[in-house]
Order: C-alpha cells, then structure tokens, then sequence
C-alpha cells in the first residue's frame, strides 16, 4: 500500500507532466459528472447523489493507494457507474430532451401570425368534438381511456390496438367506447387532428391509489410515467371524468375544464394540417 508521501508525489507528478489526451478525459468527466448529478437532483433522487459520490471517492482512493496507479481503470468504472445512474432515469431524460425540442419547435411555429390563427379554428374544432363525446359519454355512465399523443408513444403501445387513422368526431370517439364495442375496453390514442388507434392496451401504474381507481384508471396514469403524453379518463362506474399529466390525476373535471385542459397541453402544438410544426 502506498504512504501519503508517495501518493502525493503522484498527483503532482500526473499534473505536471499532463498530456492533452488527459485534459479531455477530465474535462468529459466533469461533464458527465455534472449531467449525472443534474439528473440526481432533478428528479428528487437526493439519496443516490450521495452514492454515486461516495463510489466515485471510494474507487478514486482504492486508485490512489493501490500498489498500482492505473487511471485508465478508474475512469472505466466511472464511466460505467454514471452511465448506470443514468440508466435509472433513462424515461426522464428521453422526456427532457423531447420537450427542449418541442419547445423549439413551437418557437420556429410563432412565424406566421395568419397560421396561427388557422390553427387555433382547427384546435378549436377538434377540442369541441372530443369535449362533447366525453360529456355525452360521463352522462351516460359510459367508460372511456383517451391517450393525447404527441408522436413519441411507444410502437408496441399503437400496435397493440387496431390502426383507424380516422378524423376526430364526436360520433366515432362515442362509437368506439360503446359498451360491449370490440375496442371499447382499450385506449384510444389521438394524434393531432386523427384518432391515430383504438383498443390499445397500456401499462399499469404500480403506484397505490383509492378502491374505486380500476383498471381504466391505473393503466391512464401508466402511459404518463413512461411516455411524454397525457390522457383523458371516464369512470365507468360514476362517469366522473378526470385527467392526467406526468402521473398526476385531477378528477372531476368539468367541460370548461377540459377545453382548458386539451387547449394549453396539445392542440396548440399543431398547424393547420394536424402535424407538427
């Protein structure tokens, strides 16, 4: 084992003698550093940034006392250890890199103010008809899943259930969730201004929740902890109709509320062709 004097004699002598191959290698460790705790932090993982330094430190001391300094040994566990904490919020990552594109995107979308307003009589039309079938549909007792999907569901998600490519109406949307209906069990997916599938199935979510949270319930909050994607949800056995984002629900919702709802989280990211823009 090395004394003190012999590993400080180290150090001095690596900074002394650095190669640039080793100043990119401390500087991309920085960054991953930096990305890894940025992650840690936020999403409220606090208890794993202590580890992962506490690893870091423990691995760069075994480094330094070790009868044999190898650095190219310590950086490779570094880097497996930090792509493995990354690993663990791989979602959350996939989901912030996709709403800084979006975001840009709606940004480039500002340019015209006449499309604009194309957009916004479009939207407009859509949500009345998805509002109105879910009213009908919350009056009438009527169960119903509704994923609002920006593009980035998964494919097993959409292939799942039975392709429609089909324009928004209300009829087809009361249609397609009539009791007993071949795909009334499963979610209908929405993507700008197309009813993309219907009876799709989704995943659970493993969280605990009320008694009268069903099936319908669990796999609506599901979707929204793995895909960046919100959805609509009618009880079957109430007709209260609710909402959820990133695994949040908000129930009884009103019609007001959900125009409000639809308006500001989706429809305002599409032109006037029901696509990005």
């Amino acid at each position: 084992m090395r004394d003190l004097q012999t590993v400080w004699e180290g150090i001095v002598s690596v900074f002394r003698n650095l190669e640039w191959i080793m100043a990119v290698e401390l500087v991309l460790m920085a960054v991953i550093i930096y990305l890894v705790l940025r992650t840690l932090w936020e999403n409220n993982a606090r208890r794993f940034i202590f580890a992962y330094i506490a690893l870091i430190v423990g691995m760069g001391a075994i480094t330094l006392f070790s009868p044999r300094f190898n650095v190219n040994s310590f950086f490779l566990f570094f880097l497996l250890i930090s792509l493995f904490f990354l690993f663990l919020f791989n979602v959350e990552i996939k989901r912030s890199i996709w709403n800084t594109g979006r975001r840009a995107s709606m940004t480039a979308s500002t340019a015209s103010n006449a499309k604009m307003t194309a957009v916004a009589a479009r939207a407009d039309e859509y949500v009345n008809s998805i509002v109105k079938a879910v009213q009908n549909m919350s009056k009438n007792d009527v169960g119903a899943l509704i994923v609002l999907s920006d593009g980035n569901l998964p494919k097993t998600v959409v292939e799942s259930g039975v392709s429609l490519d089909a324009r928004i109406s209300s009829q087809l949307i009361e249609g397609i969730f009539i009791p007993k209906a071949p795909l009334h069990d499963g979610a209908m997916v929405i993507y700008g201004d197309h009813i993309q599938a219907a009876g799709c199935f989704l995943p659970l979510s493993q969280k605990d929740f009320p008694k009268d949270y069903g099936t319908r319930h669990r796999a609506g909050i599901g979707i929204t902890e793995v895909a960046d994607v919100s959805t609509i949800i009618v009880s079957e056995e109430t007709g209260i109709v609710s909402v959820v984002k990133r695994g949040e629900i908000t129930r009884y919702v009103d019609s007001e509320g959900l125009k409000r709802f639809l308006k500001e989280y989706y429809w305002k990211e599409f032109n006037a062709e029901g696509k990005k823009a």
